[in-house]
């Protein structure tokens, strides 16, 4: 009988000793995840921040597409009633969802500037000019953040899954993370035409 607690003990001191440091690590992976979810929601709130100055920007040219307007400001109050939580990128319908409102908004701000195209004063305006730099610095940073995002997530979604990882991260509810995609249709060159 003693032989028998004795080789359970030590199995669990084996598996307490290798188990503990990889549960530490991929709660450092998760956190990772999760420090950089933060970022990716930073730089969206910072495009989100620009649009209210943009659209009143536009406003002041009376003869500016209402239609057009009033999409940007529809897709900007779309983006700003999905919230998602680190724990919501687990959830493959919640990231898409997140995905293509934010992707519907991107749309709207193209059209605004292809529009925009057409109304030389508001070309020249300084304030227009500062607005767009801004957005167009905003839209990189999105890139960039959300690219940082996806490898951090491969990077944990790797570790959880390879073995004996996979076993541990059962036991401690570790779940893949969702990527970032690309809209739909972005694979295809748009159609320019003079």
């Amino acid at each position: 009988m003693k032989k028998g607690i004795i080789i359970i003990l030590g199995i669990a001191l084996i598996l307490g000793f290798w188990g503990v440091p990889k549960y530490n690590n991929m709660v450092a992976l998760q956190e990772a995840v999760d420090a950089q979810w933060g970022q990716v929601q930073n730089v969206y709130q910072r495009r989100a921040d620009l649009i209210p100055n943009l659209v009143n920007t536009v406003k002041g040219y009376k003869e500016f597409e209402q239609e057009t307007l009033t999409r940007v400001a529809e897709a900007r109050a779309m983006v700003g009633q999905i919230k998602l939580t680190s724990d919501d990128l687990k959830d493959p319908k919640l990231i898409k969802r997140f995905s293509e409102a934010q992707n519907q908004l991107s749309q709207t701000l193209s059209r605004l500037l292809s529009v925009s195209e057409n109304y030389p004063d508001l070309k020249a305006n300084e304030s227009f000019n500062a607005l767009i730099t801004e957005l167009e610095g905003s839209e990189n940073r999105i890139s960039v953040e959300r690219k940082k995002f996806n490898d951090r997530a491969r990077e944990y979604n790797t570790y959880i899954k390879k073995f004996p990882n996979s076993f541990f991260a059962n036991f401690g509810d570790f779940e893949k993370i969702e990527y970032f995609e690309g809209a739909q249709g972005i694979e295809q060159a748009p159609t320019v035409e003079f």
